[in-house]
C-alpha cells in the first residue's frame, strides 16, 4: 500500500513537472526542441538532487554493508573507474574541485586501506593514488545496491526502452562532457 501510494504521488508529480513545463512553453512560446531541453534539464537536477542526497547515501551504504563518507565514495568511484593509477591534482580535475579538497579525502582512504600511495614511475618526486582490493569492493558494494534498486524502479520498462534510455543517456552524458572540455 505504501509502495503504491508513492508510486502514485511520484507519477502525480511527473505530470505536475510536465505540466508546469508545458505552461512554460506556451508562455514562452518556445520550440518543442527548446521545451525537450527543458524538461531534459528539469530531469537531470531532479535525478542530480535523488543520487546526492545525503540520506540516501546513508541508506546505500547501510544495505551495501560499507562505512565510507559521501566524499570518500566519489573519490573512490573516480579510481574505480580509472584504467590507472592516479595523481591527485587528476582526480580533482576528474572531479572539477580544487586539489586541495581531494587531499583529505585521500588521507581518509588510506587510512582505511581502500586506497594505496605510490611512486610515480616517470617521476619520482609525484605520487599516484591506486585504489585497493577492498577499495574495489566497497565500490562493488555500493554499486550493486544503485542497480538493484535502480532496476527495481524501472521494473515495468520494457527491454527495448531500458535499451534506448541506457543508449540515449550514454550519448547525452558524452556531448555534455564534450561541450564542457571545449568551454572550460
Amino acid at each position: 500500500m505504501i509502495a503504491s501510494t508513492a508510486v502514485n504521488t511520484a507519477r502525480s508529480k511527473s505530470r505536475s513537472n510536465a505540466a508546469v513545463a508545458h505552461a512554460d512553453h506556451a508562455r514562452l512560446g518556445t520550440s518543442d526542441k527548446t521545451l525537450d531541453v527543458y524538461e531534459l534539464e528539469r530531469a537531470a537536477t531532479r535525478i542530480a538532487y535523488l543520487l546526492t542526497r545525503m540520506r540516501r547515501h546513508d541508506l546505500v551504504c547501510i544495505e551495501a554493508g560499507v562505512n565510507v563518507n559521501r566524499a570518500t565514495m566519489t573519490v573512490l568511484r573516480v579510481l574505480a573507474d580509472a584504467d590507472c593509477p592516479l595523481r591527485p591534482g587528476e582526480i580533482a580535475t576528474r572531479l572539477d574541485v580544487e586539489a586541495p579538497h581531494i587531499t583529505r579525502q585521500l588521507q581518509l582512504l588510506q587510512h582505511t586501506g581502500f586506497i594505496d600511495r605510490i611512486a610515480d614511475p616517470n617521476d619520482g618526486r609525484a605520487q599516484l593514488i591506486q585504489i585497493t582490493y577492498a577499495g574495489h569492493e566497497v565500490v562493488d558494494a555500493v554499486r550493486a545496491v544503485d542497480r538493484r534498486r535502480m532496476a527495481d524502479a524501472l521494473a515495468d520498462w520494457s527491454a527495448d526502452d531500458l535499451r534506448l534510455l541506457a543508449r540515449l543517456h550514454r550519448r547525452m552524458v558524452n556531448d555534455l562532457l564534450q561541450h564542457a572540455q571545449q568551454h572550460i
